[in-house]
């Protein structure tokens, strides 16, 4: 029996509260309790689990997703927390920063604002959402790109008392897309036909087969939604039965950051979109369960 725990970018900037993107959900408590929770999960089910993998989130400076790649149409750089879409990006509202177009393609500026409004439009197109800018996190090097105290004793200790490795994935260097899934850039094709990123093919085949693979991880709103949606969609076309899959709930939370000049209020809050991905699961079959739950007959 075969059972991979799967953790999603169990990362400082998420899980601890002086994390810049730290995914507090509405109780402004959430990857803090999240990861004690997932800590004892683990230590619990040493002799039921099999294999523990991690991604890491690993991003660098200037990537389309952070406000550093991005000016308006005075040159000012924007705000994160928002969105930038395939028409500003036409209009002239939203400009890829010109001292980056040297980096990519032609080395021109007209090339990267090409690319960015494609690859908007291609965003779009899919009807999941729109390119979203956020604070820098989880820069390759720094503390916050790595695994949250807990959760890496409690991966180590796995490994030396089954003897078994606990491999990291690293997701999210490419500059010109989003990674949030696990398996696989939103993008793959840059405007000019050429190839943009590729998937983990290899991740994937190995969830494949597994008799369980048991999910949990930050944000649960973001990289472990998009994680699963993919995820669900080739066990299907591979007749993998979605109740392989087990999500511990009450192990993620969705981001929700509070603004600072508005006491209860959010400057961004995507719980909604949270609580409805895990409707949707259990609809499909995937077995919603507890950090609490024996997890000795998963399968």
């Amino acid at each position: 029996m075969r059972r991979l725990l799967l953790l999603v970018d169990e990362q400082r900037d998420f899980c601890l509260p002086e994390g810049t993107l730290f995914v507090g959900g509405r109780s402004r408590r959430g990857a803090v309790d999240d990861t004690e929770r997932l800590v004892r999960f683990i230590y619990r089910n040493l002799g039921n689990l099999t294999e523990i993998v991690s991604s890491l989130d690993s991003h660098l400076p200037y990537q389309i997703f952070f406000s550093s790649f991005w000016a308006d149409a005075a040159g000012r750089p924007l705000d994160p927390y928002r969105e930038v879409t395939a028409e500003q990006v036409s209009a002239g509202a939203a400009v890829p920063n010109p001292d980056l177009a040297g980096w990519f393609g032609d080395g021109s500026p007209e090339w990267l604002r090409r690319q960015a409004e494609d690859y908007c439009r291609k965003l779009e197109a899919t009807g999941r959402y729109r390119l979203y800018l956020w604070p820098p996190h989880c820069l390759l090097g720094s503390r916050g790109q790595t695994i949250v105290g807990a959760v890496q004793e409690a991966r180590l200790f796995f490994a030396y008392a089954r003897r078994a490795q606990t491999p990291i994935e690293i997701k999210g260097s490419d500059a010109l897309t989003e990674n949030y899934s696990v398996l696989s850039p939103e993008v793959l094709v840059r405007h000019d036909g050429q190839p943009l990123a590729e998937r983990n093919q290899a991740l994937l085949d190995q969830l494949l087969v597994a008799d369980a693979v048991i999910l949990a991880g930050q944000a649960g709103s973001h990289c472990v939604r998009s994680t699963v949606d993919e995820l669900l969609i080739e066990m299907a076309s591979h007749d993998v039965p979605a109740g392989r899959l087990h999500l511990l709930a009450d192990c993620m939370s969705p981001v929700a950051v509070p603004d600072p000049e508005r006491p209860g209020e959010f400057v961004a809050d995507f719980t909604d979109e949270f609580e409805a991905a895990l409707k949707r699961y259990k609809a499909a079959g995937v077995h919603i369960a507890s950090s609490e739950d024996d997890a000795s007959d998963w399968s």
